[in-house]
C-alpha cells in the first residue's frame, strides 16, 4: 500500500524500531484496532535475535532469540500491525493540527497522532585508534555473527557483564583459546554464567586490565593492555556495554546526560503524544521482559 500523490498516508500509532519493546507495542496497538505501522531500519528482532539462548523469559523456560524474535514478529503482522523496512530520519510536530506528528524516512513521510520510539541500544564502541578500519576485520561486536570466521584460532573478548562471558562461552566451543579481559577483578554476570565459564578449559582470565591498542594494518593480530601485556589474537569480540541509538530524538525530546530519552515508567516524554519504550528510555533494568511492558505501557498510553 503506497502513498497517493498530494496525499499522506495517515496512521493511528507509528513505532519507530521493530526490537522486543516495539513489536510489543505493535500486537497492543493493533489489537486495540488502531491502525499501526512499524519502521525498522534493518532487520526485526533487536539485539535478542543474536542471542543463543533465551531461558529467563518468564513462561519460556527455554527459546533461541531468533526464535522468539521470530514469533514476536509474526504476532505483530498477525495483529495487523503493518511493517516496513525504513529508516525513520525525522519527526515533525504539526501544532496547528492538533499536535500530529509527521515521520519523516528514508522513502516517504507518514502522518499520526502517536509516535513510539523504541530504536533500542547498540554496542559501545572503544574509542581506539584503527577500531573503525578493523571492524570486520578482527573486531567484532558480535561471537554468534563472527565467531565461526575464527574457529580453531585464539581471539579474546573484551567486558565482564552477561553478554561478555555468553560470548566466551559460546567461542569457547569453536576456538583454540579464548582471553577473557576484564577492567574489574571480578565479573558483573550472573553467578551461572561465570560458573559455567569456570568449566572451559581454553578460558584464560585477564582481570584488573583494559584494552589500550589494538595492532594491525589490515586485520588484527594483537592488543595491548594497559598492564604493559600484548596478547595476540585473531579477534578481538568486544561487549562492554549498551548505548542508545535516539539520534532521531535530538533537539525534540528532553534526554539525559547518557543519551537516553528521559521518560517514566508510563514511557511518556517530554512532548504530548510522543512515548518512548524499551533500552532507549532512562530505566534501571534492561531485560527482555522489561521491553516487552514498556511496549505495552506505551501502546494502551498512545490509544487512548
Amino acid at each position: 500500500m503506497g502513498n497517493t500523490v498530494g496525499k499522506r498516508e495517515n496512521f493511528d500509532v507509528i513505532i519507530i524500531g521493530a526490537g522486543t519493546a516495539g513489536l510489543s507495542a505493535a500486537v497492543y496497538a493493533a489489537r486495540a484496532s488502531r491502525k499501526v505501522l512499524v519502521l525498522e531500519e534493518s532487520a526485526y528482532g533487536g539485539q535478542i535475535v543474536y542471542s543463543p539462548e533465551v531461558e529467563n523469559y518468564p513462561g519460556i523456560s527455554h527459546v533461541s532469540g531468533f526464535q522468539f524474535a521470530s514469533g514476536l514478529y509474526g504476532q505483530a503482522a498477525g495483529a495487523g500491525a503493518e511493517i516496513r523496512f525504513e529508516k525513520a530520519s525525522g519527526i515533525e510536530i504539526l501544532k496547528e493540527d492538533e499536535g500530529h506528528k509527521i515521520v519523516l524516512t528514508d522513502k516517504t513521510s507518514y502522518k499520526t497522532k502517536s509516535v513510539i520510539i523504541a530504536t533500542g541500544s547498540r554496542s559501545r564502541r572503544m574509542g581506539l585508534d584503527g577500531e573503525e578500519k578493523l571492524t570486520g576485520a578482527g573486531i567484532s561486536y558480535c561471537a554468534t555473527c563472527d565467531g565461526a570466521f575464527f574457529k580453531e584460532r585464539t581471539v579474546a573478548v573484551l567486558g565482564g557483564g552477561n553478554t561478555a562471558l555468553e560470548e566466551a562461552v559460546y567461542l569457547s566451543g569453536l576456538c583454540r583459546k579464548v582471553y577473557i579481559i576484564h577492567r574489574r577483578n571480578e565479573f558483573r554476570a550472573e553467578q551461572k554464567l561465570v560458573e559455567q565459564l569456570r568449566q572451559k578449559k581454553n578460558i584464560e582470565y585477564l582481570l584488573n586490565c583494559s584494552v589500550t591498542a589494538l595492532n594491525g594494518a589490515e586485520k588484527l593480530e594483537s592488543v595491548e593492555l594497559s598492564d604493559g601485556r600484548v596478547i595476540e589474537a585473531a579477534a578481538l569480540f568486544v561487549a562492554i556495554g549498551r548505548e542508545p541509538q535516539n539520534d532521531i530524538c535530538k533537539g525534540l525530546l528532553e534526554l539525559d546526560e547518557y543519551g537516553y530519552i528521559i521518560a517514566g515508567e508510563d514511557c511518556r516524554t517530554s512532548v504530548k503524544g510522543i512515548f518512548a519504550a524499551g533500552d532507549c528510555r532512562t530505566k534501571q533494568v534492561r531485560q527482555l521482559v522489561t521491553a516487552a511492558s514498556d511496549g505495552a505501557v506505551a501502546a494502551l498510553a498512545a490509544i487512548v
